[in-house]
């Protein structure tokens, strides 16, 4: 299978509020969303979608957790530079929709996750990311990962932020891999269960550390998902 990253759109909308309830206990409302993309200036949201010919063959359930539950309460790039094999390929996954894009019907059955994040001055705090259960252990939740952290560099952020479950180990591994570190606690952020937030940022992103991250699990990330060579 092969996935692409791109904005999301209104008619995308349905899709993810259905996927939104299947991974999170509170999900937001779908109007939330609308007014996310048509309202809040600061706002940036994606979805992950399959662009193979495979639509018709949906894979088995894997087991895995939300890779982040860990998004805001809701309250009413490529690289730069010369990639060229397996990372210009698995860059070119975030360009936008290509003429000749598939009716929309199939390409809302493309939808496998998505992601959205909020510009707050120089920092660039992760709302959410979600993948569809059936999609889940397949890299998806790191593909978008990577389109935020793509959108943050182009919109001029120097770190990024999130605020995940204390028990969601799955994705504080993903995160750490990405230079995410634990800065502070929310307590009982989350009003479910009254779980505690570890509180995550990443290293400046223009610093060598995140910038040797970022280069190495996106290639490791592009021969997972198959676009080598």
């Amino acid at each position: 299978m092969r996935f692409r990253v791109e904005p999301m759109r209104i008619e995308h909308i349905p899709v993810v509020a259905e996927i939104e309830r299947r991974s999170f206990t509170q999900p937001w409302p779908s109007n939330a969303y609308r007014k996310e993309i048509q309202t809040n200036r600061t706002a940036h949201y994606f979805v992950a979608r399959r662009v193979d010919d495979e639509l018709d063959q949906q894979p088995s359930p894997e087991p895995g957790q939300t890779v982040s539950d860990g998004r805001a309460p809701h309250a009413g790039a490529e690289e730069n530079g010369s990639d060229h094999g397996i990372l210009g390929k698995l860059s070119r996954l975030f360009r936008g929709p290509a003429e000749g894009s598939p009716p929309l019907e199939a390409e809302l059955l493309s939808i496998a996750g998505f992601a959205g994040l909020w510009l707050m001055t120089d920092e660039a705090h992760i709302t959410t990311i979600a993948v569809d259960p059936i999609y889940r252990g397949r890299g998806i939740g790191e593909l978008l990962l990577l389109g935020l952290i793509d959108r943050a560099k182009q919109i001029g952020a120097r770190w990024l932020t999130l605020e995940v479950r204390m028990s969601n180990r799955v994705a504080q591994r993903l995160y750490q891999k990405y230079t995410f570190k634990e800065m502070g606690i929310r307590r009982r952020y989350y009003s479910d269960n009254g779980e505690d937030a570890q509180v995550m940022w990443t290293d400046p992103i223009d610093s060598e550390r995140f910038r040797e991250a970022l280069r190495q699990h996106r290639e490791v990330l592009a021969r997972k998902l198959g676009h080598h060579d």
